[in-house]
């Protein structure tokens, strides 16, 4: 068991409330949404990952505020989870609300452990600037540059990324030819970061060393909507373990 890597996805989920109007009547409808599904089941099939979600909702409360609490995982991935639900507090009116989670993370980073963000409309800078990560200490750790604005650059057509360095352990026994994507984040990859995919003009996975781990930018979905071809794709798991396998020095 201790040979796994451990790896904590947070994010892709949200609570949907809906009105429909139907002349004179009103029907509120309530709903749940976890696009984290994709991933967990593909990392379910391999014996050397152990997988663990944690929603956005779950995220807020319980989302790790000691070392030792982080630190029992290899890796952690941020998707579609803003900064506001990692770096506040449910308890908004108690002084200090707690740790800074973000500083955390960088600790965790640093001291050999990696950190990887997987792009979204909640990513990012994301929507509207909601997510907020430009400026942050995981701008810091990140690969990449982060726009001060909304960063989402859709493409309904379709478009299909580009491998720049098909040697890099991420790729092995990957198909040659990537699916297409309905979108990604707008980013600037660092001078020192390792440029290893792009997307249009613009970097679609990028890496770095930060102290003694490593941080990976994943600019589109790993699910539904911009990556949904992706996680039909015949390589969508073998890409995901391969990454999580380099990410830990275990590949």
């Amino acid at each position: 068991m201790s040979q796994r890597t451990r790896v904590l996805l947070v994010g892709e989920t949200w609570t949907v409330l809906k009105l429909h109007i139907k002349g004179f009547d009103l029907f509120p409808l309530g709903g749940y949404e976890n696009f984290g599904v994709w991933f967990m089941e593909a990392m379910a099939k391999f014996d050397d990952i152990q997988a663990e979600h944690m929603p956005n909702h779950i995220a807020l409360t319980s989302f790790p505020s000691t070392f030792d609490e982080i630190n029992k995982y290899d890796v952690v991935i941020f998707s579609d989870c803003g900064k506001n639900t990692i770096s506040l507090y449910p308890e908004m009116f108690t002084v200090p609300m707690g740790p800074d989670r973000l500083e955390l993370i960088k600790e965790f980073v640093e001291k050999g452990k990696a950190f990887v963000m997987a792009g979204g409309w909640n990513s990012y800078q994301g929507l509207r600037g909601i997510p907020g990560y430009h400026g942050t200490v995981i701008e810091e750790i990140l690969p990449v540059d982060i726009q001060s604005s909304d960063d989402r650059v859709e493409k309904p057509q379709g478009i299909q990324p580009v491998v720049k360095e098909a040697k890099h352990p991420l790729f092995k026994g990957l198909p040659e030819m990537w699916p297409i994507f309905m979108g990604y984040n707008k980013v600037t990859a660092k001078k020192q970061a390792a440029l290893l995919a792009t997307i249009g003009d613009d970097p679609f996975i990028a890496v770095q060393s930060v102290g003694q781990g490593k941080t990976m930018a994943f600019t589109s979905d790993l699910a539904k909507h911009w990556g949904t071809a992706f996680i039909d794709w015949e390589g969508y798991a073998d890409f995901w373990h391969n990454a999580l396998l380099w990410l830990a020095n275990k590949e």
